[in-house]
């Protein structure tokens, strides 16, 4: 089993910026790390996954704000989130070799 805990998360004008971190704990070994976000009424969507080799996807909509970025000697992994917009807005999960976190709550607000 896997224990995955975020952090970060926050309340950021529009055109700020966050940086979300997420820990994995355990005995799993770990290929894929990353985020999903929810928000309010809406589905949960990727945000960026990041894989053992390096390889990275992103959702459509992060067009060059966010980047993904991995500690593999810590099973950590971290969102830096640039030129942030009100639809940012939404709970963000992070994902590890499929466990999840409890989530962290990112409001863009002016």
């Amino acid at each position: 089993q896997l224990q995955v805990v975020e952090s970060g998360g926050g309340s950021v004008q529009p055109g700020g910026s966050l940086r979300l971190s997420c820990a994995a704990s355990g005995s799993i070994s770990i290929n894929a790390m990353g985020w999903y976000r929810q928000a309010s009424g809406k589905q949960r969507e990727l945000v960026a996954m990041i894989f053992n080799g390096n390889s990275i996807n992103y959702g459509d909509f992060v067009k060059g704000r966010f980047t993904i970025s991995r500690d593999n000697a810590k099973n950590t992994v971290y969102l830096q989130m640039n030129n942030l917009k009100p639809e940012d807005t939404a709970v963000y999960y992070c994902y590890a070799q499929a466990y999840w976190g409890q989530g962290t709550q990112v409001t863009v607000s002016s």
